[in-house]
């Protein structure tokens, strides 16, 4: 007798995991939402919101919008870093070099075992030479940002190199003619779609939610700014940083979308 059903949890159960869960998120994110329309007499209204979102309130909060702008580019760049450098490489390691990847993988995972205050101790001198080299905008904290997205992105990639014979694929299309350009954009990027648009999700989520690196190495980003403009303003914070979990949630769903595998029409 099979005693899987036995070992699986009832659906009782996972309903119940499912709502205390939920309720762990949406109890701060409610009670934060509820903080941000309550007016001074007990009554909810809107006034702060529309406040924050009008053209008012793009001068009034003028460093917030420029931190987020930058926070975006900075987005951008690591997503960047990680699908043109970390993924290519993983990929070159694994087919032609597997005997490396032990070593590979312990220096791609070292960064999370590194506090963010000691990585900018050390980053501090390379961050002198870039300032002189190419000027002191935010968005070469990419370069620091990914190095902490590393061991994330690098996970999420792997599990699916992992799930994938990327040694078949690869000689299958080189086999046709194709060049390692062509096998790696045409044939083994589609087949690890999810875990590239994990680790592009992560990679924003910590973008967005980084303050130490920014923060010593003095660049405006959108949590520096959120910091300045809370000094004057307790609900802006808590406004933006509800806008931007809303952002991050919308990008949730629709890499869960988008990495859904597609199913097409069999002819017989």
């Amino acid at each position: 007798m099979s005693t899987d059903r036995g070992i699986a949890p009832s659906r009782f159960t996972r309903l119940t995991i499912g709502i205390i869960v939920g309720a762990l998120f949406a109890i701060p994110l409610v009670s934060t939402l509820l903080y941000t329309l309550r007016a001074d007499d007990g009554t909810l209204t809107l006034d702060r919101w529309i406040t924050a979102l009008s053209p008012a309130g793009a001068r009034l909060y003028g460093p917030i919008w420029v931190g987020l702008g930058n926070s975006l580019t900075l987005a951008v760049v690591t997503v960047l870093i990680v699908l043109l450098v970390l993924a290519p490489t993983m990929i070159l390691v694994n087919l032609r070099f597997p005997r490396l990847r032990a070593a590979f993988e312990f220096i791609v995972l070292l960064p999370i075992t590194i506090p963010a205050i000691v990585l900018v101790v050390g980053l501090a001198p390379i961050y002198l030479q870039i300032g002189r080299n190419l000027g002191t905008g935010a968005w070469t904290l990419a370069f620091a940002y990914g190095i902490t997205v590393l061991p994330f992105a690098y996970r999420a990639i792997q599990a699916s190199i992992d799930a994938v014979d990327m040694r078949t694929l690869a000689e299958a299309a080189r086999s046709l003619g194709a060049n390692w350009p062509t096998v790696i954009v045409r044939v083994l990027a589609p087949n690890l779609r999810p875990g590239l648009l994990a680790a592009a999700l992560i990679s924003v989520a910590v973008v967005l939610g980084e303050f130490t690196i920014a923060s010593l190495l003095n660049r405006q980003v959108f949590q520096t700014a959120m910091v300045v403009v809370g000094k004057s303003d307790a609900y802006a914070p808590a406004i933006f940083t509800l806008l931007a979990l809303t952002l991050v949630f919308l990008l949730l769903i629709t890499i869960a979308v988008a990495g859904r595998p597609r199913t097409g029409r069999t002819r017989s």
